[in-house]
């Protein structure tokens, strides 16, 4: 027992007791993650920046080339329109999700699960199925269109279409967060101030607005940066209305400026990059709000207030229904407004005529292996990080490294590939618009997510599973198969089921690294949308919802196959 206890304490001990081959071993796998990170992050970013300096068509060359186009009008006036729709977005979305998370973690409404369950239906699709719902509902042939021209707007096209279909995309991500920061409550507080004769009201003011704070702050970043960096709803529903996003699109597939297109990508690259600076800043500061002698809160039964919250949650899952509902009905209707007869000929235009279910057979391709391969790097990651010692040289820059993607916009990310993968000189030139280089950006791009949570869960895992192993002379690999793996994989199967979701629904990362052999179904979705073919349009989105929903239930059942197999131990024992 003591010699355990000297190996937990001295961390150089133990690995002076490693093998010579499990510390090759490591610094091998270590070295892998490194090499994927840097050829799939750093390389492109590099490649954005050289490009930004290279000589532009009017001569301009370095920081000249960025002044020259920093003084023209186009460029401030889509850095304007993208600064104030998505501050005008955040502004609305982050109180009406808190709201809807105050509702569910503070209230005894009926229904939690199926409501919380309905707003994260968004998440299942592209972000501009969203987009393509506001063109059935507010859309020149839309069914509330004189309502929304009775509103004063004139059309759904431009900034009123992209700042609805905004809400509707990003609230579910600003959900998630409010619901865990306001998960983290302590009764003793309220207790304490209710014994004091504090009314409710000020409770709120007092404890849950302060104990829930950063959590706003980072909610309020993350959806400010998926609203300036989306690059599906403005082009669907932004009309003549630039955006910075659209602005990089047109300029490198439409102009072929691909100088002026790197600038304009640093520029979307900055603000991102500012949030996710604020956000770990925040982190930083932020000081735990439950202790060891913490008591969880149980909200209590209040009938006026339960009514109106329930109210409230009623209405806003009704407006997300509605939106998703209205996606369905038009994908079925036979010839939207005059037929209205429910049909499969849009299915069959998407699938068939427009060669889509090629695109969805790719997609299916790319979430399978995205989801396989991504989850044995951010796991290997996560794990030489946290349940090894040693190669101190490489752990800051891997670290670095697996939260940088967090703050790189999908299309920065894409058209960084091009710049390197399609370089001339580059012998892996032959990976460009292939599957793998796909899968590559796809993991890369949301890598940081799966690294946290692999991190948390092994975290939680002592490390006296290790030294008592070490000790005890059992080889690593033994403990790691018998002891740590069993404890993750519900964690494994949550972070395979992430990466696959949102490998389907992509756009932003690989709109620029596809051919037509490799093309995918949200890439389709929008070439669709380019051609006015809506209906085949909304089809295919509701058909990659589906997909997803699928998937999702069928890693719901293996999880619970593995929980059953693997999670006994969790199990309260009689």
């Amino acid at each position: 027992m003591n010699a355990a206890a000297t190996v937990v304490v001295n961390g150089p001990a133990l690995a002076q007791r490693l093998p010579w081959s499990d510390r090759v071993s490591h610094l091998g796998l270590l070295g892998i993650v490194l090499l994927l990170l840097g050829l799939g992050l750093v390389a492109p970013l590099v490649a954005i920046l050289s490009q930004s300096l290279n000589p532009s068509a009017s001569g301009a060359a370095g920081l000249a080339a960025f002044t020259s186009y920093l003084a023209s009008p186009a460029l401030l006036g889509s850095l304007w329109n993208s600064v104030w729709v998505s501050l005008l977005v955040t502004l609305i979305v982050v109180p009406l999700a808190f709201t809807f998370a105050y509702a569910i973690t503070r209230s005894c409404m009926p229904a939690k699960p199926l409501l919380r369950t309905v707003m994260l239906l968004p998440l299942l699709a592209p972000s501009l199925l969203s987009a393509i719902s506001m063109i059935y509902w507010f859309g020149n042939q839309g069914v509330a269109r004189d309502f929304w021209l009775a509103l004063g707007f004139e059309g759904i096209y431009g900034a009123p279409g992209i700042v609805l279909a905004q809400c509707f995309a990003t609230f579910p991500h600003v959900l998630m967060i409010l619901v865990t920061a306001l998960s983290l409550a302590d009764a003793r507080l309220y207790e304490a101030a209710a014994a004091m004769g504090t009314g409710t009201v000020r409770q709120f003011f007092t404890i849950t607005l302060p104990g829930a704070k950063y959590g706003l702050i980072s909610a309020a970043l993350v959806c400010f940066t998926l609203v300036i960096t989306d690059f599906g709803i403005p082009k669907v529903v932004g009309g003549n209305f630039n955006v910075l996003a659209t602005d990089v699109f047109k300029l490198v597939i439409g102009q072929q400026d691909f100088q002026r297109g790197a600038v304009v990508a640093l520029l979307l690259l900055a603000p991102a990059v500012l949030t996710f600076g604020v956000d770990a800043l925040v982190q930083r500061k932020q000081t735990a709000t439950l202790t060891a002698r913490a008591v969880a809160l149980v909200p209590r039964r209040s009938r006026g207030f339960d009514f109106a919250m329930t109210l409230y949650c009623g209405v806003v899952a009704g407006l997300v229904l509605a939106m998703f509902g209205m996606a369905v009905f038009a994908s079925f209707a036979t010839f939207w407004p005059y037929n209205l007869a429910p049909s499969l000929n849009h299915y069959v235009a998407g699938l068939v005529d427009a060669g889509v279910a090629t695109s969805l057979i790719n997609s299916l391709k790319l979430a399978t292996a995205t989801a396989v391969v991504g989850t044995l790097v951010v796991f290997l990651g996560a794990y030489l990080l946290e349940k090894t010692r040693g190669l101190d040289m490489l752990r800051p820059a891997v670290r670095l490294m697996a939260t940088l993607p967090m703050a790189v916009p999908g299309l920065v990310l894409g058209l960084g590939y091009i710049f390197f993968f399609n370089a001339a000189g580059n012998p892996l030139n032959v990976l460009y618009q292939t599957l793998p280089l796909m899968v590559l950006c796809t993991v890369v791009h949301f890598y940081t997510t799966g690294h946290i949570t692999m991190v948390t869960a092994l975290k939680a895992i002592d490390g006296e599973f290790e030294a008592v192993s070490a000790s005890l002379k059992v080889p690593q690999y033994k403990t790691f198969w018998r002891v740590t793996l069993p404890i993750c994989l519900p964690v494994l199967l949550d972070v395979s089921r992430y990466f696959f979701i949102n490998a389907m629904t992509t756009i932003s990362a690989v709109v620029f690294l596809y051919s037509p052999d490799t093309r995918l179904a949200s890439l389709a979705i929008l070439n669709l949308d380019e051609a006015g073919d809506t209906g085949p349009a909304a089809a295919m989105a509701v058909l990659i919802a589906a997909t997803s929903a699928v998937v999702t239930l069928l890693y719901l059942g293996l999880g619970k196959l593995v929980d059953r197999r693997t999670q006994a131990w969790r199990a309260p024992q009689r």
